[in-house]
């Protein structure tokens, strides 16, 4: 087996730490030290890497191709054509290059990136294809969020077809924008819908993809899926909690200019609740995704009340002296939870034998 740096370091720690407390014999620890490998330099990540770079330069290109003015005559028919016509043909050319990613990982299924890479630009294709059906079809009637929704389905039937994470997590954000703009079409482009300006009804948004998000779990054809869908279901939850504690649930910015802070803490106090909820639950059931979330929207939540409540009012020391004391007592409940867990049991193993 192969393992970077930081996983071999962990490894030969924790079988160093073995053989000192004597738990495995010393040829045990050289068999474990045998079997594994560590990589000398993560050709993964370059790999990774590498492949965004190249399409971040076929970007380009297309840029200098548009740019060339011999080139532009060229293309001027697709550019010229009516919109179905050209919506017809970057349809088929996405599809020529989906069948080019999925060749390639049939022949290479080692050649994740590449394939990746390959599936993004046929994102992009069908984007395109989609946004001049709907030039196309438009009727003038403003209800532009049924192509995001056409954009999640072919996305999402793409990504379960094509077993791609990438174009799954296309389909998830297409969701969310059709969501958004479906909302918004629905109120008459106001902020209100059913009472909830945009980011309260991201927070519902968020929340709801979290839950399905378990729901995948249980269905061995969408399990690969769960994770996106559950990192995306946080994004979407803690940014409109942030945005809703500091804007709250107002519809005019000039209402909102000349409310009082108190009368949005409410909505800062339901932030600060969310994240310490992930970070309670990640602890609990040794979710990092959940946990990292939680630590980092619970000081992005610290900072935006300090700003809004006491950047005027307090010394800066003294606010960071309250902090300090704060987590220092978080992390002082925490040492002794953990040495009741760890150290304990073997405080009680070594007195034993003389028991």
């Amino acid at each position: 087996m192969l393992f970077n740096k930081k996983q071999g370091k962990f490894l030969l720690e924790v079988i160093d730490k073995w053989v000192a407390e004597e738990t495995i014999p010393q040829e045990t620890a050289a068999r474990l030290r045998e079997s594994f490998s560590i990589r000398p330099f993560d050709w993964k990540r370059l790999a990774k890497y590498s492949f965004w770079i190249a399409i971040i330069c076929l970007v380009i290109s297309v840029g200098s191709v548009l740019a060339d003015s011999a080139l532009r005559a060229l293309l001027a028919f697709f550019f010229y054509a009516h919109e179905g016509i050209q919506s017809l043909s970057l349809a088929l050319l996405a599809a020529g290059v989906f069948y080019l990613g999925l060749t390639l990982r049939r022949k290479n299924p080692e050649r994740i990136f590449s394939t990746e890479a390959i599936f993004f630009i046929g994102v992009l294709l069908c984007a395109g294809s989609i946004t001049f059906l709907g030039m196309a079809i438009d009727t003038g009637s403003g209800h532009f969020s049924l192509l995001f929704l056409l954009a999640t389905l072919v996305y999402g039937a793409l990504g379960l077809k094509l077993s791609s994470k990438l174009i799954w997590a296309f389909s998830i954000l297409s969701l969310g924008s059709w969501f958004g703009t479906e909302t918004g079409y629905m109120s008459g482009w106001g902020a209100y819908y059913l009472g909830m300006n945009y980011p309260l009804r991201f927070v519902l948004f968020g929340a709801a993809l979290i839950w399905i998000s378990f729901g995948f779990r249980k269905f061995l054809y969408l399990k690969d899926f769960a994770h996106s869908t559950y990192v995306f279901g946080l994004l979407y939850l803690f940014i409109a909690l942030w945005i809703l504690s500091i804007f709250g649930n107002y519809d005019d910015i000039d209402v909102w200019r000349y409310a009082r802070q108190i009368e949005l803490l409410h909505w800062g106090l339901l932030f600060a609740l969310a994240a310490i909820t992930a970070i309670v639950y990640g602890l609990k059931c040794d979710d990092y995704t959940s946990r990292a979330f939680g630590i980092t929207f619970l000081f992005i939540n610290l900072y935006t009340k300090y700003f809004e409540f006491f950047w005027d009012a307090t010394h800066k020391a003294v606010f960071f002296l309250i902090l300090a004391v704060s987590f220092w007592a978080i992390g002082s409940r925490a040492e002794k939870i953990w040495n009741l867990e760890f150290l304990k049991p073997n405080s009680t193993a070594a007195e034993s034998p003389e028991v």
